[in-house]
């Protein structure tokens, strides 16, 4: 069966007293460390703040599913019944070093205990080798089943408004609604079904990735581009195997590498990866990496592309290939710190963690590191007993920290010095991750919820809540201080969750509720007023609130909506919608 992501949030408030390492050091040499800001000047850190006198959203009981998820239509009724965007708050569980295990077979996990027992409670285990080369093999395991069929999609043929067995197409959905317009309101532009037959317990959903006119999504043996236009398909590829984890972003030439699974068997191990061209839908090398350990094995991966690399993190250690040609680049780094997971995009951040012999848990540090030779740049030293849950901005440099029961925001300086820890506001912050939305992947710069920009950052309270009919809140705080600069609420049955910035500006999702349509919200980054980008029309709020963790994308104009997770009884799951667009 197929493990949900987890629902156990820390308990206590964001802002709790940090009391960081002083400074960052560059590698390898042992130098003098600077004194840092904390001795010379004032601020949150030995201070109380608001949070330890008032209730945070990690008291209070999340909206859980237990071993397995409902029917997509069980989702889309609860979500009809108006909990707004679902949001999860980060959790720090117990020690981490780069993911949570979950999602793995019965022999495995009795294995770690046999292990743990043997060993005995409370020793960190050294189960790999050391001196691995971190090398890929060519051919990337085998198969020992066909692989599951394409998914069976709208292409708009013009043979009636109702598929074989009676249920509305999705081009007669779109239709309709945009036959109900209202003024102001964008079109719905196209409308896709899942199209795929799923195993019971449903399946995770990849991307959406664009490249230049294309969309694409991976999920369960499929990876399939559309016109962002139009939805017309472009091209499907069918994967050998399960798809298992994927990065957040792609190259900026359009490819992705995907972790597919060794075998369509039951106990399939996540441990291949395959580059596919998004433009064309071509798939390139295959490669299988070493996976040695039970802490290794059972460890979700944290994918991640920078330039022309993309690494695979899990406990112990980060392998990285060249996305152009699948080349090692690097495996197992010098030394007991070993990154876990990074954040995609231009600067390489990444999260360590270090075995010592003192502790069952690892130390954590945040560094940077040149993504083509793995040489370590600079090192932030995170205090001990801390650890990095999420990289929420690789730039500027956004941490989130957690310790059970407790959660901090810590900010640095591009150089790795500390910069401030963010405190104040509304309280009660609501952040969704992607191991809160999907059983398998744990990437580090996935949450929705929060969103930077050069000088601000942006975090949402949770969604709404009906009963008192209090709409949600987006805070705004100074990275140079800290502090809390100005908030705007959302209306009471519709939540606002900051997506990203852009040209100066906040981009944020305008939740659907019954009869009122979500949409593309502008706000400048002085607060104030919000401007609709893109209105989704009324006659959509249902569609658009059936998306389960839905993941929102705004890009040339247009808006996009997918779920994160896909599921269903009785081959429901093939009618389930999977993608939305709206537009003018």
């Amino acid at each position: 069966m197929s493990q949900p992501p987890g629902q156990q949030p820390p308990q206590g408030g964001f802002g709790t007293p940090y009391d960081p390492q002083p400074g960052a050091y560059p590698p390898p040499a042992a130098q003098p460390q600077p004194a840092g800001p904390y001795g010379q000047q004032p601020g949150p850190y030995n201070q109380p703040g608001p949070y330890g006198s008032q209730p945070g959203p990690y008291n209070q009981p999340t909206q859980g599913y237990g071993y397995g998820y409902p029917p997509q239509q069980q989702q889309q009724q609860q979500q009809q019944q108006g909990y707004g965007y679902p949001t999860q708050p980060p959790q720090p569980g117990g020690p981490r070093g780069g993911g949570r295990f979950r999602g793995r077979t019965g022999m495995l996990v009795g294995g770690l205990l046999a292990v743990v027992l043997l060993a005995g409670g409370g020793i960190w285990l050294a189960t790999g080798d050391d001196g691995d080369d971190g090398k890929a093999t060519a051919n990337g395991g085998h198969s020992s089943a066909p692989p599951a069929p394409a998914p069976t999609l709208d292409q708009g043929d013009g043979k009636g408004d109702t598929d074989d067995d009676g249920t509305v197409t999705p081009r007669a959905e779109a239709a309709a609604i945009n036959a109900a317009l209202k003024p102001g309101e964008a079109k719905a532009l196209w409308l896709q079904k899942s199209g795929v037959d799923l195993p019971e317990g449903g399946e995770d959903v990849y991307g959406p990735w664009f490249a230049g006119d294309t969309v694409v999504t991976a999920m369960y043996h499929t990876v399939t581009g559309y016109s962002a236009a139009d939805g017309t398909l472009k091209w499907s590829l069918r994967l050998p195997t399960n798809a298992c984890a994927a990065p957040t972003q792609p190259t900026a030439d359009g490819k992705i590498v995907l972790g597919i699974e060794d075998s369509t068997s039951e106990d399939a191990y996540c441990d291949n990866l395959q580059m596919v061209d998004l433009t064309t839908g071509k798939a390139g090398w295959r490669k299988q990496y070493a996976r040695d350990g039970a802490w290794d094995g059972l460890s979700d991966l944290a994918m991640a592309i920078n330039g022309d690399t993309v690494t695979v993190g899990r406990t112990s250690r980060t392998d990285a290939f060249r996305v152009s040609d699948g080349k090692v680049l690097f495996g197992k780094l010098p030394g007991n710190c070993q990154p876990f997971g990074f954040a995609s995009g231009p600067v390489a951040i990444a999260a360590a963690s270090c075995q010592t012999a003192a502790d069952d848990h690892k130390e954590h540090q945040v560094q940077r590191i040149d993504p083509a030779t793995g040489k370590v740049q600079w090192t932030y030293k995170v205090k001990k007993g801390w650890q990095v849950a999420q990289i929420y901005s690789a730039d500027p440099i956004v941490i989130s920290l957690t310790q059970p029961k407790k959660w901090a925001i810590l900010v640095l300086n591009a150089n790795g010095t500390y910069r401030t820890q963010l405190s104040g506001g509304p309280g009660e912050y609501a952040v969704s991750c992607d191991k809160d939305r999907r059983v398998q992947g744990a990437n580090l710069d996935s949450c929705a919820g929060v969103a930077a920009g050069a000088n601000t950052f942006y975090m949402a309270t949770k969604a709404v809540d009906l009963k008192t009919g209090d709409g949600n809140k987006v805070a705004a705080f100074d990275l140079s201080t800290g502090k809390h600069k100005w908030t705007v609420t959302s209306p009471k049955d519709q939540p606002l969750t900051p997506l990203r910035t852009e040209g100066g500006k906040l981009l944020m999702y305008l939740g659907a509720a019954k009869n009122k349509g979500g949409g593309i919200a502008s706000l400048p980054a002085t607060g104030g007023k919000w401007d609709m980008v893109v209105q989704h029309p009324a006659a959509a709020s249902g569609l658009e609130r059936g998306f389960y963790e839905r993941n929102v994308s705004y890009v040339d104009g247009r808006s996009f909506l997918t779920n994160s997770r896909i599921s269903g009884m009785d081959d429901e799951e093939i009618e389930t919608r999977s993608i939305v667009a709206f537009g003018n």
